[in-house]
């Protein structure tokens, strides 16, 4: 058995622009998904799923996966934590050259479904990882990212982007545009992140913000906006010293980006009365910068406040079912139990991938 994690993460800047080739800046962050990984000696897959935000199942299924599973469970919640498994299941095969291989899968995760923290990128970088080198077959940091986006681009019809696989299998910060995506060596930040309990469509939300950019000029500038914030932003990180704790001027000007960015993301019709809820809460608390992170439209938002005066006020924010401190995960994918070495994410900071 392999037994491999993956971490979460937040968006400082860039979600939904970069769907169409802007820049963004995740960072992954210590909420991480969990995959154990066993080889069977026949062509079944059984998957027993846990923590997802819905009931626990178990599922067995033979050859191909495109038969969904028969269970006690609403089925856009299966069609959710199955499609992502399915693909990863996909990619290993095709990289160890196993076409016929089965596995007992065991996914777990504290990275809340759909919530905007990238738990469907952590459960596929975990999967794959676990279930080649069970195979024998260990991929390289820059493959398993690959061949992960590749997951999520089928699984989410075309409109997936790098962002949320290079972060969860490099960890860190990172920034990604288009095809270019780069580690960042950047200061610890204090991210204290929001819940509002629940999940937004995420294909319905970059749905609506194509209609918009199609529709109107102003929506296509307001992409391209987010762009230009992301590009300041990743300056500021660049220019920071990264073995040192943030200085209140960094946070100042990182946060006022974030306020920037969560506006216009609002009028792109992907906030919420929940998200907005929150996101006032932590800045009337004296957070540095807040904003929606993810798709939105539920889910999260990620507020950067070294004091505990954020996470507090959010707790006693009606629209907020928790509030925690969320620490930056400088590992990415690593090995936690079985074959193989921990996973690198690499030495050099804004290198080329």
């Amino acid at each position: 058995m392999t037994v491999s994690s993956a971490p979460g993460k937040v968006y400082l800047f860039g979600e939904h622009a970069v769907v169409y080739g802007e820049p963004a800046v995740p960072c992954a962050i210590e909420r991480r998904a969990r995959v154990d990984v066993e080889e069977r000696a026949d062509d079944h897959v059984r998957v027993q799923a846990r923590d997802l935000s819905l009931d626990g199942f178990t599922v067995e299924y033979t050859g191909t996966t495109d038969d969904r599973p028969d269970v006690d469970v609403p089925r856009p919640l299966v069609e959710a934590a199955m499609g992502y498994v399915d693909a990863a299941v996909d990619q290993a095969r095709d990289a160890a050259d196993a076409p016929d291989a089965g596995f007992d899968i065991v996914v777990e995760s504290d990275i809340p479904l759909g919530a905007g923290l990238g738990s469907s990128a952590a459960v596929v970088v975990a999967g794959i990882d676990a279930a080649t080198r069970e195979l024998g077959r260990p991929l390289p940091p820059e493959e398993l990212a690959d061949r992960a986006f590749r997951a999520e681009h089928e699984v989410q019809d075309g409109q997936a982007s790098r962002a949320d696989t290079f972060c969860s299998t490099m960890g860190g910060a990172v920034r990604v545009e288009g095809d270019d995506c780069r580690t960042i060596d950047t200061p610890s930040l204090p991210f204290v992140v929001g819940f509002d309990g629940g999940a937004g469509d995420t294909g319905e939300l970059v749905a609506g913000v194509r209609r918009l950019r199609e529709e109107y000029g102003f929506a296509a500038d307001t992409v391209a906006t987010i762009g230009d914030i992301v590009r300041c932003g990743a300056t500021l990180l660049r220019e920071a010293d990264p073995d040192a704790p943030p200085s209140e001027t960094l946070l100042g000007e990182l946060g006022r980006l974030m306020n920037f960015d969560h506006g216009l993301l609002e009028a792109l019709g992907v906030s919420s009365r929940s998200l907005d809820a929150m996101v006032w809460a932590a800045r009337d608390a004296g957070a540095h910068g807040a904003k929606l992170t993810g798709a939105g439209g539920g889910g999260c938002i990620v507020a950067l406040d070294p004091t505990p005066e954020s996470r507090t006020a959010l707790r006693f924010t009606p629209d907020c079912e928790d509030a925690f401190r969320a620490e930056l995960a400088t590992d990415g994918v690593r090995v936690e139990t079985g074959s193989g070495d921990t996973a690198d994410r690499g030495d050099e900071s804004e290198s080329s991938r």
